[in-house]
């Protein structure tokens, strides 16, 4: 059985990351969201454990010093990291895991991954992407301000990834995304591990 792939998905708050990655868990198997640890309050409508691993800081900065996480970044004053053990173990189960994390975090798990995946999300226009911030509803205009420049940060490293999704289209996007790990796990290598009897069924003449 071939390993399964690290995918890195990245994108501006707003840019409709989150709700993508949940309507792709919907139609592929094996393919899992890694669970983030962090130090923000649970927002309405979140759970411990699914949404994120809520920690304080002090919990967070001891799984620092022990040498817990495979990245960890300091987010609009939030700390949020992710767990290499689980991902490690999840990838020789067979299973492909997606870290949706930012672009520093991506610096970071391409050092320690050479061969995992890079996806960045872009909305269709700023004006898109300012609608979907103040939809939401959560943030006060001042808080809107900052994310929509901490957007532009964001998106400027579009370039360091291997594939771009445009959300513009919500179900084109999903089906773009699906693609691109469809077409990942019918590559030379996995293909050879997953079906090694066929094939050498299929050059054996008896």
């Amino acid at each position: 059985m071939a390993k399964g792939m690290l995918y890195v998905i990245s994108a501006a708050s707003g840019a409709g990351k989150t709700s993508l990655v949940s309507a792709l868990l919907k139609q592929l198997p094996d393919v899992e969201v890694s669970v983030s640890h962090t130090t923000r309050m649970m927002r309405d409508g979140e759970r411990d454990c699914v949404n994120y691993h809520f920690v304080d800081r002090g919990t967070f900065d001891e799984m620092v010093t022990a040498g817990d996480f495979f990245e960890y970044a300091n987010v609009f004053g939030n700390m949020y990291g992710t767990s290499r053990q689980h991902i490690q173990d999840q990838l020789l189960k067979g299973k492909d895991v997606i870290l949706e994390i930012d672009w520093q975090g991506t610096r970071q798990i391409r050092q320690l991954v050479a061969n995992c995946k890079t996806i960045h999300v872009l909305p269709p226009s700023m004006k898109a992407l300012r609608d979907r911030l103040e939809s939401r509803g959560q943030d006060a205009d001042d808080i809107i301000e900052q994310r929509m420049r901490e957007a532009v940060n964001e998106m400027s490293h579009y370039a360091e990834y291997d594939y771009i999704v445009i959300n513009d289209d919500f179900d084109t996007a999903v089906g773009n995304l699906a693609a691109i790990i469809v077409s990942n796990r019918l590559l030379l290598e996995p293909q050879q591990q997953n079906h090694a009897a066929l094939l050498s069924e299929l050059l054996t003449l008896e």
